[in-house]
């Protein structure tokens, strides 16, 4: 006589179970990113949630990347996609408009709190003055005329590739202030698509921080010593490194790696070498370092390797610090020899 009422109430239990289950088990957003050290920053505030996405993997860079079949699939399952912007991931612009339609698309170079600066013509530049604390400066919210204590901007706020943003430089990850500007979006972003997990975001986007923040001081001890020595790099993709830690570049061998420069070019940069007695002309893993070869030859400079995007570094959380590392190490191994 009481089976009956025992099945029921197995039923409601069992029923509660399976609500109770479907609330706490329901998936968080499918994201995707951009390059490496995007994926990097977001994979930071997703850890232990879920792993992010990441289009262009490897060795690749944006400059010369394009969509494969599964990318573009990722890019239509979508519910977040995280970039810096058209002006640096162009390949992405127009199927984010095609295929990422239901996905809600952030571009972090427009992220409260990043600091923009100009983007710079290639070539020679004029030497760097550096201004006491400009580095420690907190930066604001899109700086509109960024840059202070560079007398090469004013000649270079115009320049002609697809890094403009207005005029600005879209590397924006290579200042550590802007990453954390950038993590706070993310977490934002995070928070609003997935409140079942905003404690979590919440929580790792404070610990990012603070590692961001330590990272930050880290890197200002290690260039001081090298702060004032001149060099090139082999495209403009340096300004804010430059910038945060008061580094003395001289200039860039191509505006954008997809241009080849001209011989007088060329020229005028071998010559601003010998002038300047610049140590170091820097290369990068990504693209053909002949030109490197060219711009040095015949003058005491040594070639060394810059890589802004993490190319043999492994996919994940700690990337962006082993990113930021791998370039100070970079760049003094290089300026303090001889």
């Amino acid at each position: 006589m009481n089976a009956p009422r025992a099945t029921t109430s197995l039923l409601a239990v069992l029923g509660m179970a399976f609500f109770s289950g479907a609330a706490f088990s329901a998936e968080p957003p499918k994201v995707l990113t951009s390059i490496k050290p995007i994926h990097s920053l977001v994979a930071g505030v997703m850890r232990g949630v879920a792993e992010p996405g990441l289009l262009v993997k490897g060795a690749a860079s944006p400059h010369a990347f394009s969509l494969r079949p599964s990318d573009a699939r990722a890019l239509d399952q979508a519910d977040l996609v995280f970039w810096v912007g058209e002006d640096l991931e162009t390949f992405l612009e127009k199927p984010i408009e095609s295929l990422g339609k239901k996905a809600h698309v952030v571009p972090l170079m427009e992220a409260p709190r990043v600091k923009l600066l100009p983007t710079r013509e290639g070539g020679a530049w004029e030497p760097h003055v550096h201004e006491e604390g400009e580095e420690n400066e907190e930066h604001g919210e899109h700086a509109e005329h960024a840059g202070a204590g560079h007398d090469h901007d004013h000649d270079h706020g115009h320049g002609h590739d697809h890094h403009e943003h207005g005029g600005k430089d879209a590397h924006v990850w290579l200042d550590v202030a802007n990453a954390r500007a950038m993590v706070a979006a993310i977490s934002a972003e995070l928070v609003e698509h997935d409140a079942a997990n905003a404690e979590r975001y919440k929580a790792n986007a404070k610990d990012l921080s603070e590692r961001l923040t330590a990272l930050d001081a880290e890197l200002k001890t290690t260039l001081e010593p090298v702060k004032d020595r001149p060099y090139v790099v082999f495209h403009d993709a340096y300004h804010y490194v430059e910038a945060r830690y008061g580094l003395n570049a001289v200039g860039a061998i191509t505006v954008s790696p997809d241009q080849r420069p001209s011989a007088q070019r060329l020229s005028q940069l071998r010559a601003k070498i010998s002038s300047l007695d610049a140590t170091c002309v820097f290369a990068e893993p990504q693209f053909e370092p002949t030109l490197v070869g060219t711009v040095v030859e015949g003058t005491k400079a040594r070639k060394g390797v810059l890589d802004p995007l993490g190319a043999d570094l492994p996919d994940g959380p700690d990337l962006y610090f082993q990113l930021m590392r791998g370039l100070a190490g970079s760049l003094v191994s290089c300026l303090k020899a001889g």
